[in-house]
This record gives structure tokens, C-alpha cells and sequence, in this order.
């Protein structure tokens, strides 16, 4: 029996994930799932009377500070949970030999590409969350503790804060909206990342990997103005989404212009099945009982 603890149990990846468990691909797995008033990752006594209570063979790291705008006059706050709250987890899992798969993002990226990102690209975060997102990959590297890096893009699903959910929300009230077409990435359905981790999970037992980088996001690569245009039409809704540019529409922190990330190696290494982006959009406003055939 693989004993797991997730972390960030409120968070929609982690609500996901606990949606899976019971899957044939947890058959042989036992879940905790924390939320942070019993597990406070920026305390390393708190993630040690945890694991003390909870003995554990793998930690999967959802618990992240993900207020991109807010995290530039609150940069402490987002330090602590996504840079000092990793180096707690990887510590204690180096010290107890626990598997950590910790979960980070595109925007470590600053978006000068224009071919998707491989994991030895050269990563310059354009914004203070993308800045702590690195340093927490860099604390679980310096650990040494066993285990691995998903970066990942766009995440959203059918409950939470979300882009898509914030669309589909305003398409039923409003007639027009205005979105940023020069930004590019990929959706990826936080259902889709929760099955890829549970399919990778098994495999890392036995595998020394300390630190490794991989790549995950639904396939293929649209602008926020598409995603948003092609969320309106599955939805026959008749408001119009008009393309602006980032410069029309000004925020707090830097996006990356193109965030597009190669699942290449995450594909080859775990054999994981990753679905299109149209596909999966629309199975959650399915879920959301918002789309229209």
C-alpha cells in the first residue's frame, strides 16, 4: 500500500485529485488529504508533527500561493508558502526518504520563446510569483530529497477561481468582453493533471530522480482570447469577445508573453496520456452544465 499525503486540500488540482483516488489507478494507494489548517506548510513544526502523526511514502505539494497580481506588494507572504513552505516539505522528506512530486508553473518562464518550452530552458521570471515558484524549485532541488518538478500551465476546473469558470460566468450576464490576444499557452484541466500524477506516481518507486523537471499542459497552445471565444461558443452564448492587447489591459504583475510548455518528456519517461485542450474544455462546461450541444 503506497501512503500519500496532498497538501493544499482545498485547492483544485488537490479536489481533483481526492475525485480520483478511488480509481483503478490508486487501487493499491491510501490518501490524506491536508488543508492548511492542519497542515501549514511555511512551518516546518507543523509539517513535522504531521508527518509524525500521518507516516507517509509520498507528498504531493498543491498548497501554492497563486495571487500572481497580488504577490508584488506581497511578496512575503507568497515567499513563504511557495518558496520557504517547499524547502520545509523537501526537508523533511530527505530526512524521512518520502517521495515529494511538487507542483510549479510556466511562468518561471519569461515568454521570449516562440517554440514551447523544454525543462532546459533557462528560466527568468518576469513577476514575484514566478520568482518564489522558481526558489521553491531550487529548495527542493538543494534538499536532495527524492522526487519530482511539474510544471505546469493555465490550470483550471469545474469548482474554484478560475479563468474559465469566470468566462462562462460572464457570458450568461454580459453582451461583450474584452480579453488579451497576444498571451500565449495552454489550458490544462486540472482533471487531466490529477490523472497524469496518479498514473506517475507508481512509477517513481524505485527510481532515484531528486529533483527532476517535467512539463505538463493539455495539447496544442491558444491565446486567452481563443480560449475565452471558444469557451462563449460551446456555450452558444451570443456575447462577443473582442481581442485587446496586453497594453490595453494593465495588471500588477507581467505575464509571459508565450508560455508554452513541451510535454515531451513527461510523455516518453511516464508514458502519460496528455488531451487535447478543445477536449477537455469541453468536458468541464460539461461538468459545469454550461455547455450546449
Amino acid at each position: 500500500m503506497t501512503r500519500i499525503i496532498v497538501t493544499g486540500a482545498d485547492g483544485q488540482l488537490a479536489r481533483e485529485l481526492a475525485r480520483l483516488s478511488g480509481s483503478s489507478e490508486c487501487a493499491e494507494c491510501e490518501f490524506v488529504f491536508a488543508r492548511r489548517a492542519e497542515l501549514d506548510i511555511t512551518s516546518r513544526q507543523s509539517v513535522s508533527s504531521f508527518l509524525d502523526a500521518h507516516p507517509t511514502d509520498v507528498i504531493v505539494n498543491c498548497a501554492a500561493y497563486t495571487a500572481v497580481d497580488r504577490a508584488e506588494s506581497d511578496a512575503t507572504a507568497a515567499l513563504r508558502v511557495n518558496s520557504e513552505g517547499v524547502a520545509n516539505l523537501a526537508c523533511e522528506a530527505a530526512e524521512r526518504d518520502v517521495t515529494l512530486v511538487h507542483i510549479s508553473t510556466d511562468y518561471v518562464f519569461d515568454g521570449s520563446a516562440r517554440v514551447p518550452y523544454t525543462e532546459n530552458d533557462a528560466t527568468s521570471p518576469l513577476s514575484v510569483y514566478g520568482e518564489t515558484k522558481r526558489q521553491g524549485e531550487r529548495e527542493m532541488q538543494a534538499s536532495g530529497c527524492r522526487g519530482i518538478i511539474i510544471r505546469i500551465g493555465w490550470l483550471y476546473s469545474a469548482e474554484g477561481h478560475n479563468f474559465v469558470r469566470t468566462i462562462a460566468a460572464k457570458a450568461q450576464t454580459e453582451s461583450e468582453l474584452r480579453v488579451v490576444a497576444d498571451q500565449w499557452g495552454t489550458p490544462t484541466w486540472a482533471a487531466d493533471l490529477a490523472a497524469a500524477i496518479l498514473h506517475i506516481v507508481p512509477q517513481l518507486k524505485g527510481r532515484d530522480l531528486r529533483g527532476e523537471v517535467f512539463h505538463y499542459a493539455d495539447e496544442g497552445e491558444t491565446s486567452w482570447w481563443e480560449l475565452a471565444d471558444t469557451i462563449v461558443g460551446m456555450m452558444r452564448s451570443e456575447c462577443v469577445v473582442l481581442p485587446i492587447t496586453t497594453d490595453e489591459w494593465p495588471t500588477a504583475a507581467r505575464r509571459p508573453e508565450y508560455a508554452v510548455l513541451d510535454k515531451t518528456k513527461i510523455k516518453s519517461w511516464f508514458g502519460v496520456d496528455v488531451p487535447d485542450w478543445e477536449v477537455s474544455l469541453e468536458r468541464c462546461l460539461r461538468q459545469m452544465n454550461v455547455y450546449r450541444d
